[in-house]
């Protein structure tokens, strides 16, 4: 038996290492304290699915029993995408779900997003659940609550290829990872009238052929490759449970998500005239220019899915997204981050081209770094940035940015350091103009670091 440990109850979900912070019995307990929270909200019903990895089948049978034993109806989607279950959550009549998934983490960790009554939970209201745990005196419902199964694929693929439109056919590579995106993609954009070419898309909790996770150029080496051997035109990617794509062009060059939010904000502002965008402080500094001149209006703010979620949701805004690849519409879908969905919005546009890479190679760029983790230990990420954020002193007139840690702008680029909010990690990345430029930025940072921490071993 695993003993309830709080560092599972992370900022945006709860993940932990299966026998080691995270077992069945640990999932009851969690099943149990998210239906007394939805029962609190006035909310009767729950859905829950899984990814394909391993631990999956004993965590979400556990997770059921507890949701049940709270009084609450489970409706299980069985093996899904993270984005299946917030799609549940929208159309079965439930404004509360639970995704058990590892999301892009190592084999062996497993973890549990939440819907709680149409809101994406994090912060207090996750630590919350820990706290319930603890207060609660072991009774369970007088009644315990129903089960019941539910196969929405349909549902969901029809509701996209309903909507998404091609201009013209097109052929496409898609690499899943081996996570659990595989199992919908190739039907997905089949359906759309697309040729598919379909790499690791075989879900394997092992994850036999690489990482799934598109934010980093060493996963996306095989999609690459196959756009080089093959006529297919452009290239998809997704995370483990699929809520995060991944993009390349023909000529093998990563489109990063800050650059995909470029055309979406185009495309969606052409419907919604001066609307709000939102991205967060990790996105290029090309990206409100871009938008402005779309006719929008850019909004800047933290990183995290859970929190971009509810800003939109405060907003109105018709999209979001964030640099790690989450996108969220709320332009003709729910507002939730699809990576499935977001794959088919981008061929949508990119068909209406008879050169798609060619499109994405002349988004605006600069020389950037991709994310740059500072190793730090637990707790210590905090403390540092508190220290940077009150001591650091940037020569200049550059405009300093403090909603998410600090983001430096300079006329020829940005450097950004902000704390993990799941791990013990200062993330930093920079952009310039020139080398030269990025070299400079990135030297004040050091200075300003290693005067906080003399030790710190910085990752550039």
């Amino acid at each position: 038996m695993v003993t309830l440990s709080k560092t599972i109850f992370k900022a945006y979900d709860i993940r932990g290492i299966i026998d080691k912070t995270l077992d069945a019995g640990v999932a009851l307990q969690i099943g149990a304290a998210f239906g007394r929270a939805a029962l609190a909200k006035g909310e009767k019903k729950v859905v829950i699915g899984r990814d394909g990895r391993l631990s999956g089948p004993s965590l979400i049978k556990a997770l059921a029993e507890g949701l049940q034993s709270s009084g609450v109806d489970v409706i299980d989607l069985g093996v899904v995408a993270t984005p299946m279950v917030y799609f549940g959550t929208n159309v079965l009549g439930a404004a509360s779900g639970i995704m058990v998934t590892g999301s892009h983490n190592p084999p062996d960790y497993n973890g549990f997003k939440m819907v709680l009554a149409g809101e994406a939970i994090h912060g207090e209201a996750i630590t919350g659940l820990y706290e319930s745990i603890l207060a609660h005196d072991g009774s369970s419902a007088a009644t315990p609550g129903a089960y019941s199964t539910h196969d929405i694929r349909e549902q969901y693929l029809q509701r996209i290829i309903g909507d998404v439109k091609i201009a013209r056919p097109i052929k496409i590579a898609v690499d899943c990872g081996n996570g659990v995106a595989g199992a919908f993609a190739g039907d997905l954009y089949r359906g759309m009238g697309c040729e598919v070419i379909e790499l690791f898309c075989e879900v394997d909790g092992n994850f036999p052929n690489h990482h799934p996770d598109p934010a980093h150029p060493e996963n996306l080496q095989d999609l690459i490759r196959c756009l080089q051997e093959t006529d297919a035109e452009i290239g998809l990617a997704f995370d483990g449970d699929g809520d995060r794509l991944g993009l390349v062009t023909k000529d093998g060059q990563i489109i990063f998500p800050d650059r995909q939010m470029m055309l979406f904000a185009a495309d969606v502002l052409s419907r919604n005239p001066g609307a709000e965008i939102l991205y967060d402080v990790k996105c290029t500094r090309h990206l409100a220019p871009y938008i402005e001149k779309a006719g929008g209006k850019p909004l800047m703010y933290k990183t995290g899915h859970s929190l971009v979620k509810a800003k939109l949701k405060e907003t109105g805004s018709p999209l979001g997204g964030e640099m790690s690849g989450h996108i969220f519409f709320k332009d003709r879908w729910y507002g939730f981050d699809d990576g499935l969905y977001a794959g088919a919005r981008m061929l949508e546009i990119l068909t209406k081209e008879n050169d798609p890479s060619a499109l994405l190679n002349a988004l605006p760029q600069s020389d950037s770094t991709p994310e740059l983790h500072l190793h730090l230990k637990e707790g210590e990420n905090f403390a540092l940035m508190d220290k940077l954020r009150a001591d650091a002193k940037f020569p200049g007139n550059e405009r300093i940015i403090t909603i998410d840690g600090l983001r430096v702008e300079y006329a020829d680029g940005f450097g950004l350091a902000r704390s993990s909010n799941t791990t013990p990690v200062i993330v930093m990345r920079f952009e310039a103009e020139t080398p030269a430029a990025l070299e400079r930025i990135q030297g004040q940072f050091r200075d300003v670091i290693l005067a906080a921490k003399p030790d710190a071993e910085l990752p550039f």
